[in-house]
């Protein structure tokens, strides 16, 4: 009995040790100390202490472990470790980690999430979102930008240039805004619920072009030169870097750059010959400034010994010969300037490289580190202002438009697709305030950037897709009163930009995610390539022991999670979101664990594991996702009427995590180890399940209903009623209709006869002659009737408007 009863206490210490992440030292002292009990009561003798020395000696003694353990394995782990290019490890370089490593190491901190600041407009960047942003969405006729003109009106380019929307991030001793990231955010989510060309077009100068380059990179000549004429839109800027032969892989571009001696204004001097083809380039068409990307050679060695330099970042005038620039691509009917350009032979003196000569050669990691604050906001804040826009549009047309005599809003095949609308809108809008937040706090987060394009602009893809599907006949016929067709044409522009969807899910977001988040993989790799020989061991040997002491904690921490449910782990609060936070963490010891059995079992394989590596990201990018919508819900003040949103956001999350880890273990290659990850991950089986149907109906009905909780899902989009706005008509047809229903059921009482709920302007007369109803809610019945049949109405015109070829 005895000897059963100190086997319950060293296996519940080893439990409790390994649960904790206690030091090697530390479980070692602990454990002795346990054998020195089991010693007083005869339980344990001279083998068990021997056995004892001969497995913690040589584990404690530093010059004996790393001998005898870290250096064969760090032999082993240099012959398995997969080659990474010089591009992949430039891209892992860049940047930084957040909030995401929290997520990533199986215990995050709640309360460091939510003691980050809560991101806020100062007074310039409130009334510049208020004033000129406000009167730019008034100046743009999207159809007449996307069908008749292709293109911003000339009114609207200079309106755009004389208020320095093209200047949000320079800053302002050149001239420029400089606005936070959370503004540019905001102002690009108002500017797309309008048009998407007018956002693209503000978006790109502010993203990975030649502006956040310069700022971070170019001389003080070039920074004084280019940045205020870019601020006052003298120069229009574009960045070339895909081309036919280098899309996604854009560190395959082909373009070259020849370091040679050359005539250029009437002098020889040292330059660089271009050659380059390029395709996809936004704002190419109106450049007057091209950044280029090119790998640059010095094969009669000018400069040094090195002849292949690598890729380069120069700026260079569209006027000089040998440039071809101005010709158009059509992306989907949406028709923001972009287009190819070309350089033949193309000499530029060599100080045109951005930062000078001495940036010869790391243009790539310009490139990725500018990409990885960039790709955070542009395309994520247009995909979440575009379906925050919809979202209330639609909400109020399925409470305008009726079918089978009620609004169809209220039957349930229209109510799932509302949902998910409501649902993608809160959590897009959460998920960009958090990433640009943390830009502001001075963070380059190339993982949670890669998570938020990728899955902003799937969300978007789906959720128009649905708006389309409740518009039915309104969504498909184009014309001047169609809101959504150009959205869903132009979806696919953004999952395929700035790294393809396909691409970053299945190698950028756990790619990335596995080395700069993991707290011990970097730095075994590190130790790995580092020439120093006793430093190399020094550092594998910390990080293997710690990477080995997580590992074992991990698996100790989802055992324990499963068998109780995680209803014992902590929480910041104790309501309805409280079970959040626990699954939340709970799931995130799962990947810690998931992580780590991957990289062992598969080694180098688990780089060409795509399906696995982009399931893995799926749990990573869901624990961010639900993290955001949970930070947002706080930073709001946690309203009660916000809680349906919430919930479904944090629901919908937490089912694509359990989803993504169902689908890893159902095709991990070794399948012995499948099953015993399963029976550790999920002793019961999975439970967890979509948004329920009363949910829904939750969500769907405040999308339909005007509230304070419904003004925040939209809060700052572009919603004026000055009768010309579409926008603001649903939001004002939608309180009209809403304040006539009982008008309109006086009447029908009056009547004695149940009348059909459209020709409400019929009805304001039967109602005045009846004496039941005032001429003041005759007018509301009215208005709303008018209002009723614009949103409704679709647009027509004679065959020769859709003509492109015009016959005389």
């Amino acid at each position: 009995m005895d000897i059963l009863l100190w086997l319950i206490l060293a296996l519940s210490l080893t439990w409790f040790m390994s649960y904790s992440r206690a030091s090697l030292s530390s479980f070692t002292f602990a454990f002795m100390g346990l054998m020195v009990v089991g010693t007083l009561f005869d339980i344990i003798g001279f083998v068990s202490w021997l056995l004892f020395a001969v497995i913690a000696l040589p584990l404690n003694i530093d010059n004996i472990r790393q001998q005898f353990i870290s250096m064969p394995l760090l032999t082993l782990f240099k012959k398995i470790m997969p080659q990474m290019s010089e591009t992949e490890q430039e891209a892992i370089d860049a940047g930084t980690t957040w909030f995401e490593a929290e997520l990533f190491r199986g215990n995050p901190n709640w309360s460091r999430l939510h003691n980050y600041p809560q991101p806020r407009l100062s007074a310039q960047e409130k009334a510049f979102l208020e004033g000129p942003v406000e009167e730019v969405c008034g100046m743009v006729n999207d159809w007449q930008t996307t069908h008749e003109i292709a293109d911003l009106s000339p009114e609207v380019w200079q309106f755009l240039k004389d208020n320095k929307f093209f200047a949000m991030i320079i800053k302002k001793k050149y001239g420029g805004l400089e606005f936070s990231a959370f503004a540019q955010s905001r102002v690009l989510q108002k500017l797309t619920g309008v048009s998407s060309v007018l956002a693209s077009t503000v978006g790109v100068p502010n993203s990975l072009g030649p502006g956040e380059l310069l700022q971070e990179y170019g001389t003080k000549e070039q920074q004084d030169y280019y940045l205020p004429r870019l601020a006052t839109g003298e120069e229009i800027p574009c960045f070339a870097l895909t081309g036919p032969e280098a899309g996604s892989d854009a560190g395959a571009i082909p373009d070259t750059g020849i370091i040679c001696r050359q005539v250029f204004e009437d002098k020889e001097v040292l330059g660089i010959k271009l050659n380059w083809d390029k395709r996809y380039i936004t704002l190419a068409p109106v450049a007057t400034v091209l950044g280029l990307a090119f790998k640059l050679e010095d094969p009669d060695g000018l400069l040094g010994e090195t002849k292949e330099l690598g890729i380069t970042c120069a700026l260079i005038p569209t006027n000089i010969d040998g440039i071809t620039i101005g010709r158009r691509h059509f992306p989907l009917n949406v028709p923001f300037q972009n287009g190819p350009t070309q350089g033949k032979d193309v000499f530029v003196p060599l100080d045109y490289i951005i930062g000078g000569s001495e940036m010869a050669g790391h243009g790539w990691r310009m490139l990725v580190e500018c990409l990885s604050v960039g790709r955070a906001i542009t395309l994520p804040s247009n995909s979440a202002g575009g379906i925050k826009t919809a979202a209330l549009a639609t909400g109020a047309y399925s409470r305008i438009r009726r079918q089978f005599k009620l609004p169809i809003g209220k039957m349930e095949g229209v109510e799932e697709p509302l949902a998910r609308i409501g649902g993608n809108a809160y959590l897009m809008d959460a998920v960009t305030t958090l990433s640009t937040g943390a830009i502001d706090l001075g963070e380059k987060p190339s993982v949670i950037s890669a998570i938020s394009k990728y899955h902003l602009t799937e969300k978007m893809r789906s959720s128009i897709i649905d708006a389309m599907d409740i518009h039915g006949g309104k969504g498909i016929c184009m014309g001047p009163n169609n809101y959504l067709a150009r959205g869903y044409q132009g979806a696919p522009i953004a999952i395929t930009v700035e790294g393809a969807n396909i691409l970053t899910r299945s190698l950028i977001i756990y790619g990335q995610g596995a080395i700069r988040c993991h707290p011990y993989v970097l730095a075994e790799l590190q130790a790995a390539n580092e020439s120093n020989t006793e430093k190399a061991l020094d550092d594998f040997d910390h990080a293997l022991f710690g990477h080995i002491g997580f590992s074992i904690s991990n698996i100790s921490r989802s055992l324990w999670c499963s068998l109780t449910g995680a209803r014992l782990l902590p929480a910041p609060f104790n309501d309805k979101s409280k079970r959040y936070y626990q699954l939340l963490t709970r799931f995130s010891a799962n990947l810690a664990m998931l992580s780590d059995v991957s990289m062992l079992a598969l080694g180098a394989d688990l780089k060409r594991k795509e399906r696995i590596s982009a399931r893995l990201g799926d749990v990573l990018s869901n624990l961010y996702l639900a993290s955001a919508c949970l930070k947002r819900f706080n930073d709001e003040g946690r309203q009660e009427d916000d809680l349906p949103l919430l919930q479904w956001a944090v629901e919908d999350s937490l089912y694509n995590i359990q989803e993504a880890i169902d689908a890893l273990l159902s095709n991990f290659p070794n399948r012995w180890l499948a099953r015993t990850l399963r029976a550790v991950i999920f002793p019961f089986g999975t439970w967890l399940t979509k948004p329920s149907d009363n949910l829904d109906h939750q969500v769907a009905n405040l999308l339909q209903t005007p509230s304070p909780a419904r003004d925040r899902l939209g809060k700052w989009q572009y919603l004026t009623r000055d009768g010309k706005n579409v926008y603001g008509l649903l939001e004002q047809t939608l309180e009209d209709i809403i304040a006539c229903e009982p008008i309109f059921k006086k009447v029908c009482d009056a009547i004695d006869k149940k009348l059909p709920f459209y020709q409400l302007d019929n009805a304001a007369k039967l109602g005045l002659a009846a004496n039941a109803i005032t001429e003041t809610e005759a007018q509301l019945l009215i208005k709303a009737e008018q209002g009723r049949k614009a949103i409704i109405s679709v647009d027509d015109f004679d065959s020769s408007e859709l003509t492109a070829l015009k016959i005389v």
